[in-house]
C-alpha cells in the first residue's frame, strides 16, 4: 500500500518549462468556485494576501495512484502539500495571508481529503476547468485526466504578485511562500 504522507526519495524533479512566465501581474478571474465548506469564492474579490496552491490531485487511502504516477515529474506529494500548508497555517495567518488549495477534483474528493488531513482552510474545485483556463495554467494528463501542474500563486487584491512553479519537493511550497511574505515586510 502506498503511504500518501510520505514523499519517495527517487521520485523525478520537475523542470520549469516557463509554463507560468505570464502569470505575474495577471488579474485573477472573475470566477466562483465551490469550497469545501459548501460556500462560493471568488478569488478575485478577495482583499490583501492570498496563497492559491494548485495541486494536480490527492490520493486516498486504499485506493491506488494512476499507474506510472510517481515516474511523473512533480505529479507526487499532494497530501504532504497539503499537510505542510496546515501545519505552517497559523504563520501565513500572522502574516495576514488567506489560504486555499485548488484542484479539478470535485467538491465531494476535496471535503474526504480536507477532513481526513483536518486542513484548517477550504480547498476549491476548479472542475470545470474556469480558473485553469482563464489564467492558462499549466497541465498534464494522467490515467485519461486532465490534471493541474503544481503551482502557487500569491495574489495581492485580486492580482498574481508571485508565482512558484515549478515546486519540488512539494512540502517545501509554505517554506518559500513564507520566506517570500516575509521579504515584502
Amino acid at each position: 500500500m502506498t503511504n500518501l504522507n510520505q514523499l519517495p526519495t527517487d521520485l523525478p524533479v520537475p523542470k520549469d518549462d516557463g509554463a507560468c512566465n505570464h502569470l505575474v501581474g495577471m488579474a485573477l478571474p472573475n470566477v466562483a468556485l465551490l469550497a469545501t465548506d459548501g460556500s462560493m469564492v471568488n478569488l478575485s474579490q478577495l482583499p490583501g494576501r492570498t496563497v492559491i496552491y494548485c495541486y494536480p490531485m490527492t490520493g486516498q487511502p486504499n485506493v491506488s495512484l494512476p499507474e506510472g504516477w510517481d515516474q511523473i515529474p512533480g505529479a507526487r506529494g499532494c497530501t504532504p502539500q497539503s499537510c505542510a500548508y496546515r501545519d505552517h497555517y497559523q504563520e501565513l495567518q500572522a502574516l495576514n495571508t488567506n489560504v486555499y488549495g485548488l484542484s479539478v477534483q470535485s467538491t465531494d474528493y476535496q471535503r474526504e481529503m480536507a477532513t481526513r488531513l483536518h486542513l484548517p482552510f477550504q480547498v476549491l474545485s476548479d472542475e470545470q476547468y474556469q480558473f485553469q483556463q482563464a489564467l492558462n495554467l499549466p497541465t498534464f494528463v494522467a490515467a485519461g485526466m486532465t490534471l493541474l501542474k503544481r503551482v502557487t500563486l500569491i495574489t495581492n487584491d485580486g492580482h498574481i504578485e508571485a508565482v512558484h512553479y515549478p515546486i519540488f519537493p512539494s512540502d517545501s511550497d509554505p517554506t518559500w511562500v513564507l520566506d517570500y511574505l516575509k521579504s515584502k515586510k
